[in-house]
């Protein structure tokens, strides 16, 4: 089926993030295009298999480890990336955040450090020092508008005893970047060659750019696999966070045991929510078609922000984005104090942005935009930065 990605859906009275809990600062009549969920409806099989679920009239506990669900799971790893998953090694999580709040402790002590690549998704950050875990920043490189990895300083992050592994976004939020098969094998054998432990987000694997190829990283290094730990979900490829579910791989026999004693025995987070059940066995199985679909529209609105940004603001630049449906804007040329930027954006735009900040101190003049929302939206928001950056150059 044909959908409609135009239609603009009204979000109001659903408890909404998005919409409730804006950034600090940010009025009432901000637009929202902050936190990466989209504004677009879910595919066709999902609504059908959700209702189909509803009719059954009984929402008691509900099991991952199902064969209809590990068929899935591993169909669709199988299928996109031709990447061969044992279903054992498959474990369910509530979330990725939380799984990477609970590996932390699993794989660390207090103290120890942990090498995350910075401007990076900041839950990294803030699970970190919740856990009081020292970060080690091996901050990315940005020179020429464009992102890469700075091997020599992730090497000698590596060689301190005192850090212990590294989480990996991939592909990368907010940059954008979607690491070459290259790029990642060299990771793995830094970390191989002084032992340390890879945990790596692939959160949004399925949502990269048409023409370019996400590679797991346990299919690029099956060598190094009891050292490795993937995280993916269908939440942010088929648009459903709210479901609370994830699916991990975890190769590493022991800890296999410690993440079930640990999810199951002490924090009894073992058991999903029949709708999540549900949602992800239909996702995983029909919902390709709406995914296609909604990639080619991302990639408009992609398309759509970097040529209004080269024709009418001169001074800013969109980094090339590879995958997500992020899009990381660097305003330094207009204003260099982040948290002006900031307060710009909010008071005389009306926008409610992910401040670049917030990623770390190299975000500092960047925004994140979420264009995962109908091109009526991207237009407004691009208008409403120009009414910004005319009240910036005034001053």
């Amino acid at each position: 089926m044909k959908y409609n990605f135009d239609e603009v859906i009204d979000r109001s009275g659903t408890y909404a993030v998005k919409l409730e809990a804006m950034p600090q600062g940010a009025p009432k009549d901000a637009l929202p295009v902050w936190v990466a969920d989209m504004d677009f409806p879910c595919a066709e099989p999902i609504i059908k298999a959700l209702h189909e679920r509803v009719d059954r009239r009984i929402f008691g506990y509900t099991m991952y480890g199902s064969d209809d669900v590990k068929d899935a799971v591993t169909g669709w790893f199988r299928k996109r990336f031709g990447w061969e998953v044992a279903r054992e090694d498959l474990v369910f999580s509530p979330g990725v955040v939380p799984a990477l709040a609970y590996l932390i402790q699993l794989l660390t002590k207090e103290g120890d450090g942990v090498i995350i690549q910075r401007p990076v998704y900041h839950p990294f950050t803030n699970k970190l020092q919740g856990h009081r875990r020292r970060i080690a920043n091996n901050a990315l490189i940005y020179e020429n508008g464009a992102y890469r990895m700075d091997y020599a300083d992730l090497e000698a992050k590596f060689a301190d005893e005192n850090n212990k592994g590294l989480i990996l976004c991939s592909p990368h939020n907010p940059v954008g970047r979607v690491w070459t098969e290259e790029e990642l094998r060299r990771v793995v054998d830094l970390a191989k060659r002084y032992g340390k432990w890879i945990i790596s987000d692939e959160i949004h694997s399925d949502l990269v750019r048409k023409g370019v190829t996400h590679h797991p990283l346990l299919k690029v290094a099956p060598d190094y696999a009891d050292h490795i730990i993937v995280c993916t979900a269908p939440s942010k490829t088929f648009n459903l966070a709210g479901m609370q579910l994830s699916n991990l791989v975890i190769p590493n026999k022991e800890w296999q045991k410690q993440w079930t004693e640990g999810m199951n025995g002490s924090c009894f987070l073992s058991s999903p929510s029949p709708f999540g059940i549900a949602a992800l066995i239909a996702a995983y199985t029909e919902g390709e078609e709406w995914l296609e679909q909604v990639r080619d529209y991302i990639d408009g609105n992609i398309q759509y922000v970097k040529d209004y940004v080269k024709e009418h603001f001169p001074k800013a630049h969109v980094v090339d984005t590879e995958g997500t449906y992020l899009v990381w804007i660097d305003f330094n040329g207009y204003e260099k104090d982040p948290k002006r930027l900031e307060a710009c954006m909010q008071k005389e735009g009306k926008i409610a942005f992910d401040e670049g900040y917030i990623f770390g101190e190299e975000g500092s003049g960047f925004e994140r935009l979420n264009v995962a929302t109908p091109r009526k939206n991207v237009e407004e928001c691009m208008r409403r930065i120009g009414n910004a950056l005319e009240w910036l150059e005034r001053i």
